[in-house]
């Protein structure tokens, strides 16, 4: 009867501790400036590739679901001449920009390097780097 209660007892804490969320995890890897670095633009036979921009346009994210940014979060311009925001959502990897809110652009977060996919016809996305 013990046994039954110490194998209970260990499969509940077992799963309490692995029903951990996950985008706490990506939320702080995400939190921080975002330099652009590269676009990616195909013209519809699949061979687009990244290529570097000169661009001071970057990206905010804060702790509680901001962006802000120094140019367009609607687009893939390199300008960084307006001020924009937005919410983004970890669980779902999705950033919303006030300024286009039918807008939903589904971002990738590799290691220091953070992707958004813009919704275009073909693919286009834009590349940062994390900023120190």
């Amino acid at each position: 009867m013990k046994k039954t209660y110490l194998l209970i007892s260990i499969a509940i804490f077992t799963l309490i501790s692995c029903n951990k969320n996950d985008s706490n995890t990506s939320t702080n890897l995400l939190v921080g400036t975002w330099k652009y670095t590269e676009m990616y633009a195909d013209p519809g036979n699949g061979s687009g590739v990244f290529t570097p921009v000169t661009s001071t346009k970057t990206i905010t994210f804060d702790a509680t679901g901001n962006v802000t940014s120094n140019g367009s979060l609607c687009d893939m311009s390199t300008a960084s001449n307006a001020s924009s925001t937005g919410t983004y959502t970890a669980a779902t990897n999705t950033l919303i920009p006030t300024s286009c809110p039918n807008t939903t652009i589904i971002y990738e977060l590799i290691g220091t390097t953070l992707i958004l996919n813009y919704p275009c016809i073909e693919p286009c996305k834009a590349k940062f780097i994390k900023v120190p």
